[in-house]
């Protein structure tokens, strides 16, 4: 029995020569972006029942939501990363008896 997600059948999603399953925050961005678009899309026809601006809406909050969440994730990813660096230098500075 094959499993479901398997690292050879692994097919990449190129965008502009990268794989995007391979970009930190990517797929959370994206995906609250689509969930957090759609919400306010048809939330915002619900109450005006205007279908070209609940689109335009729903788009732009889309568009406004991904854009935050990746900056948020990103400088937090990146924060996250200098400390373990940090950590790491501190460790192998005890290893080798350096301080």
């Amino acid at each position: 029995m094959a499993s479901i997600s398997s690292d050879e059948e692994h097919k990449p999603f190129m965008v502009l020569g990268k794989d995007v399953s391979k970009i930190p925050c990517f797929r959370n961005s994206y995906l609250y972006g689509i969930l957090g678009g759609f919400v306010v899309g048809v939330g915002h026809f619900m109450f005006t029942s205007k279908t070209l601006k609940s689109t335009h809406v729903g788009f732009g909050s889309f568009i406004a939501i991904s854009t935050i969440y990746w900056s948020v994730c990103r400088y937090s990813y990146h924060d996250t990363e200098d400390k373990m660096n940090e950590l790491q230098n501190l460790i192998k500075g005890k290893k080798s008896g350096i301080e």
